[in-house]
């Protein structure tokens, strides 16, 4: 047990399945003696008929001032004047990177052994700005915002994420000749920044190109960077080639701040069935440890996750096993415990 001062976190379960896989997270957290002082908030959906706002400021206010977050995943509330709460937040506070983790594991059925793979999308500019509009009753547009200095501080972080994390290659991918302008900014600005790195392997793929490629042979990619849209869609790709995007934990990163949460979203239609793969939140849960700097109990935790999958006794449904989240859970908990 750690004799230091707790680390303050802001807690948010989130919308649908969120609370319960937050729930998960937390009390695997707690299994390792870490201290934290956790600051739930309401956020999400569930947060407006008493906030009147998806994101209240008070929550915005709890992220800037604990610096981490771990926060299950929220719904968009289609068809009101509210914006989409993951997207708000990741503007609002300047989380310029989201980045999303898909790693084979031993045990898990899946096409692709040995697959290792970060995406890192970039989250304040392109479509996903939410900047569209009717153009009559029968056109609507969307506009595509790309900026050098967006587009350079997202590239940049790719290059430094590999060197740091000793990682032999980073990836653009964009549709640049098509979208000359404003994909075409973004490769620019990658091929320049790639010349600060020369330890690095370079490659630029066409979205297109990559799917195919991320199909054929995923094990030769290792860091893919790419605007909002792209990212997306990439990541979930890459969460079905190791089996199960509830494998896949990710980070959204700003100047000071990284709030933690899975890849996938709140699948509200499985809320409160007990139902779900808790493994993409546990996985965010221990990056925000290693952010912390606990790094001892960040590596305990995905050991723990490591072995309860390769044993194959306690697994949730998507990994074609019978086990609801909780006894998932309980398993990586036991096995923590045992090992301490």
């Amino acid at each position: 047990m750690s004799n230091q001062q707790p680390h303050r976190v802001t807690l948010i379960p989130g919308d649908g399945i969120g609370p319960e896989i937050v729930q998960s997270a937390k009390s695997v957290i707690e299994c390792t003696g870490v201290r934290i002082e956790w600051e739930e908030m309401r956020a999400g959906q569930c947060a407006i008929p008493e906030c009147g706002h998806p994101v209240p400021e008070s929550v915005l206010d709890s992220i800037k001032s604990t610096q981490a977050t771990l926060k299950g995943p929220m719904i968009n509330v289609r068809g009101t004047e509210f914006p989409g709460p993951n997207g708000y937040i990741r503007r609002t506070l300047g989380l310029y990177a989201n980045v999303r983790y898909a790693r084979s594991f031993a045990g898990v059925k899946t096409f692709y052994p040995d697959v290792d793979i970060v995406v890192v999308r970039e989250t304040t500019e392109d479509v996903y700005r939410g900047q569209e509009q009717m153009i009559g009753p029968d056109a609507a547009v969307a506009l595509k915002f790309t900026t050098r200095a967006g587009a350079s501080r997202v590239i940049r972080f790719a290059f430094d994420f590999a060197t740091r994390e000793n990682r032999n290659k980073v990836t653009v991918v964009l549709k640049a000749n098509v979208l000359r302008l404003t994909d075409g900014l973004f490769l620019e600005e990658a091929r320049n920044i790639s010349k600060d790195f020369p330890d690095i392997e370079f490659e630029e793929m066409n979205i297109d190109a990559q799917c195919l490629e991320l199909v054929r042979k995923p094990q030769e990619y290792d860091v893919l960077v790419m605007p909002n849209l792209y990212g997306d869609i990439v990541s979930d790709l890459a969460g079905g080639l190791v089996g199960s995007v509830g494998l896949c934990p990710g980070v959204n990163i700003g100047e000071d701040i990284g709030v933690f949460e899975a890849a996938h979203g709140s699948a509200p239609k499985y809320s409160g069935l007990n139902k779900v793969n808790p493994t993409a939140m546990i996985l965010s849960g221990a990056l925000m440890l290693e952010y912390l700097g606990e790094k001892d109990s960040a590596m305990k935790i995905r050991q723990a996750i490591s072995d309860v999958l390769f044993e194959g006794k306690h697994l949730t449904y998507d990994l074609g096993g019978k086990a609801g989240t909780t006894q998932m859970t309980g398993a990586i908990v036991d096995q923590i415990e045992n090992v301490s």
